[in-house]
């Protein structure tokens, strides 16, 4: 390796933010801030299906195809989602992602993760939970999210209900603040 590649690998590891390439949804390759946000080595991350970061198999696969005609236009897809860590755990984070094969575009992506808080602190949901929160967060009524989950909309609001007494707050705007700040 020269100084230049040597540099590059340095700018990589060590990038503010957390970073990943994937492959068909399994990652090649990752930096040292992606693999302190899952709670995983980097060896351990290489190789992984996307997956093993999902709270289930249902939510990895109901969330595959959000931003993907973005992609499809070559543009950068933006969001906030929960990042789990190993041993049940998640991080809010403002996730971005690129990919490099417009034509199919989870072929090859890059995507970046940044715990949204200044000073990000673990949270414990439920996989469903999770599953509310990013629907919430994208700005979906409980009969939307009930439609995309199978669910009824009772059991939404009954899910919306248990993340505001979680999280001690009144309404879904302050439970999205609240987890955007890492005020919890």
């Amino acid at each position: 390796m020269d100084l230049a590649t040597d540099v590059d690998a340095l700018a990589f590891d060590l990038a503010p933010i957390g970073i990943v390439m994937t492959e068909n949804r399994v990652i090649r390759s990752v930096n040292q801030v992606f693999a302190d946000l899952t709670g995983r080595s980097k060896p351990m991350l290489v190789g992984l299906s996307f997956r093993e970061l999902y709270g289930s198999a249902r939510e990895f696969e109901d969330f595959r195809d959000i931003g993907l005609a973005v992609l499809k236009r070559g543009d950068i897809y933006t969001d906030e989602r929960l990042l789990a860590k190993q041993g049940g755990v998640a991080t809010w984070c403002r996730f971005r992602a690129r990919t490099l094969t417009p034509a199919e575009p989870l072929a090859r992506v890059v995507m970046s993760y940044a715990a949204i808080s200044d000073a990000p602190r673990a949270i414990r949901l439920t996989p469903r939970e999770r599953e509310v929160v990013v629907f919430l967060s994208q700005g979906k009524t409980s009969k939307e999210i009930a439609k995309a989950l199978g669910l009824s909309p009772r059991t939404i609001e009954d899910v919306r209900a248990r993340l505001l007494k979680k999280l001690d707050v009144r309404n879904v705007t302050e439970l999205l603040s609240k987890l955007s700040r890492g005020d919890f």
